[in-house]
Order: C-alpha cells, then sequence, then structure tokens
C-alpha cells in the first residue's frame, strides 16, 4: 500500500482552544514522509495527564493540534531507507514513539543510548504535544522512537504504555536497585503506579505502596505491593511504617508519581539516608523542605520516557512476565467527552483508552495477543 491508496481525511481530536473542551474534526491524512518516518494506522489511543497540560497551554502547541501523546497501530507506510533498515515495514504491529525528528547532533543524540530521548532540537517535537498526536485514524512517527509489539502485547496495553509504561519503566531502571531491596511508589495507585509495581516485582524488588485515594489504594494492592499506605495519615505515620519493614532504614530507593504539593516531599522522607528520589511527577514546582534533601542527603534525579533500547526491555518484561495494563475502554474516537468526564472525575483506575479501530483488534487477536 502507498500513500496514495489511503484516505485522503481522517476523524481527529483537536484541542482548537486552549482551555476549552475537545473538537472532533475532520483533518488531512498525513501525506509527506520523511526516510526515518512511519505512518501508523492507530488501533488504540490513550489519555494522560500531559493531554490535560496540553489543553492548557503549558507547551505554547500550535493550534489546531491534535491530541493524545499515547498510540499504537499498524504501519501503513514506511517513510524511507532509514525506517526501513531499522526493521519497520507495512503490516507491523507497534507502539507509537513521541519524539518525532531529533537532531542526531546534539550531545544527547550522540551520547549514551540511554539520553537519547533527552533531545532538545526536535522540529517538530513531541507527537501529540506538539504535532500532531494519536486521537486520529493515522498518525506519523518517527521509527527511531517507535517499538515493535511482541505477539503477546496487545494494542489495549501498548498504547497506555507508550507514554505510562515508558515513563514509569525508566524510573524503575533509574532506582538502580538489586533484587530484595526496597522501592516506594508515592502515587502507586494511578496508571503508572499500578504498571511500577509490576515492574518492580518483575524485576525482583519489594514494593511500598503509597497513595491517597480508596480506588488507588485498591489498585495498589490488586497490583502485588508488599506494603500499602495511606498517605492520607500524614508523613510521620507513612515514615512509621516504612521504618517497621526496612529495620528502621527507610526505602533504598522512592519515585514520586504524583504531583500533590506534598508528595516529593514525602518521597524523600520515605527514602533511607543517602538514598535516591526519582522524581517523574511533573507539578509546577517540586517542593521539598530542605532538612529531607540537607540533613539526610538525599540525592533527587529526574526521570523522562524510555529510549529505543528500554523501550524495547519494557515490552520483553511485560511479555515474559505477563504484567497486565488496567484500562478503562471507549469505542470511538466521538467518546472522547465520556472518556474526559472519566478521566476528570476522580475515580478512574488506569488509563482511560479509546479502541479507534476495532478491525485491529478483532485481527490481533488471532496472533496470540493476550496482554
Amino acid at each position: 500500500m502507498s500513500l496514495e491508496d489511503l484516505p485522503k481525511k481522517m476523524k481527529a481530536v483537536q484541542v482548537v482552544e486552549f482551555d476549552k473542551p475537545y473538537r472532533i474534526n475532520e483533518v488531512d491524512v498525513p501525506s509527506t514522509l520523511q526516510p526515518t518516518d512511519l505512518l501508523v494506522k492507530v488501533a488504540v489511543a490513550s489519555n494522560c495527564h500531559t493531554d490535560s497540560m496540553v489543553q492548557h497551554g503549558v507547551f505554547g502547541s500550535k493550534l489546531p493540534q491534535t491530541a493524545s501523546h499515547e498510540g499504537a497501530g499498524t504501519v501503513v507506510a514506511v517513510g524511507g531507507d532509514d525506517a526501513a533498515k531499522r526493521g519497520f515495514k507495512i503490516g507491523d504491529r507497534v507502539m507509537c514513539g513521541l519524539p518525532l525528528h531529533p537532531c542526531g547532533k546534539c550531545h544527547d543524540c550522540t551520547g549514551p543510548e540511554s539520553q537519547t530521548q533527552y533531545c532538545m532540537n526536535l522540529d517538530p517535537g513531541h507527537v501529540g504535544v506538539h504535532t500532531d498526536g494519536c486521537f486520529a485514524e493515522y498518525v506519523k512517527v518517527d521509527s527511531r522512537s517507535t517499538t515493535p509489539l511482541p505477539d503477546e502485547v496487545s494494542f489495549l496495553s501498548a498504547a497506555p504504555l507508550a507514554c505510562a509504561g515508558r515513563t514509569i519503566w525508566r524510573g524503575v531502571l533509574q532506582a538502580n536497585l538489586e533484587k530484595g531491596q526496597w522501592l516506594a511508589i508515592v502515587g502507586s495507585g494511578g496508571g503508572l503506579g499500578h504498571l511500577g509495581i509490576q515492574f518492580a516485582k518483575a524485576l525482583g524488588l519489594q514494593v511500598i505502596g503509597v497513595d491517597a485515594r480508596d480506588e488507588g489504594l485498591s489498585l495498589t494492592k490488586e497490583n502485588g505491593a508488599d506494603i500499602i499506605i495511606d498517605a492520607r495519615k500524614g508523613k510521620e505515620s507513612a515514615v512509621e511504617e516504612v521504618e517497621a519493614v526496612t529495620k528502621g532504614m527507610g526505602a533504598d530507593a522512592t519515585l514520586c508519581i504524583s504531583d500533590a504539593q506534598s508528595a516529593a516531599g514525602l518521597a524523600c522522607a520515605l527514602t533511607k539516608m543517602h538514598g535516591l528520589m526519582v522524581q517523574i511527577a511533573q507539578p509546577d514546582n517540586v517542593v521539598i523542605p530542605f532538612p529531607e534533601l540537607i540533613f539526610r542527603d538525599i540525592r533527587i534525579h529526574g526521570s523522562l520516557v524510555c529510549s529505543a533500547e528500554e523501550s524495547r526491555s519494557m515490552l520483553r518484561c511485560i511479555a515474559e512476565h505477563g504484567i497486565t495494563v488496567k484500562t478503562n475502554v471507549f469505542y470511538g474516537l466521538d467518546k472522547i467527552h465520556d472518556l474526559v468526564d472519566m478521566v476528570h472525575g476522580g475515580k478512574i483506575q488506569g488509563k482511560a483508552v479509546i479502541v479507534v479501530d476495532e478491525e485491529q483488534i478483532e485481527h490481533e487477536k488471532k496472533i496470540g495477543a493476550k496482554l
């Protein structure tokens, strides 16, 4: 199939004004591909916290902007030799990449593989943030950041993994712990957190899950956290509970994936002296009381999404250990407003996704996609 054989128009969910509801528009199907590009027929697209930031104009996105940077689907066109040399071909099932057109020249692009995703010279930017995203029938992505799917992993799981999965997997890797050590996760009962618990357990870690919602605590328990802490009881109580199971030391490392104002400070308080706190959540300001930072020598490390090889290792882990993604499924792009109502209702467990193309979902069942 060539680009000429594809439809010229498609349905897309777009931000047309900041701080206004999404609008469903008819737009052009991407018709120009660079040698590194892939055109993907979207099967499933997912909502992420970053989508609300795009809606509020945090990233200064050029409008109209097709939403969602979490997508999965089937390759229907390959831009050129660069993408083909990476092994991509028409018909491949993929998890869409986020960075679109890194420069390939900066210190991040030419440095260690694990930091290539930090290129600051992307042109045009990140899919669904600076350029059109996955809440559409087709999306243009970069082969350098797009990941082939193992047969075991379904589109329904792969879409939220495209950002949430990649983000929390890298956070777990950045904690750099050995089997048997303690990892605390502040915000453990959300879309990232429930994956983080499963990833950590698959790597042989002991997990302390911390959340402040009944739904979040329930999902934390469901996904196998060894210790479950209700943050609503306060910092002192949480610290006592952690020290009780860690011989008075505290967690060996902590991931902060809650953007509550007190979350980063709590994450540091739960971490042992000289330990590491990995900050993943993106509040306006990361607030940490100076005694936690200075008197206890807590190291703070920021972390973003996975690199290409880290993304592949995540999918291998999922396929090997049977890790599952909690999804709330809506059928059709016209259900976007129902999805938004659920996301902002405060009761959601896991991730909210839209099935864009049911035919692809039916097809992948024949190859054994079960996770």
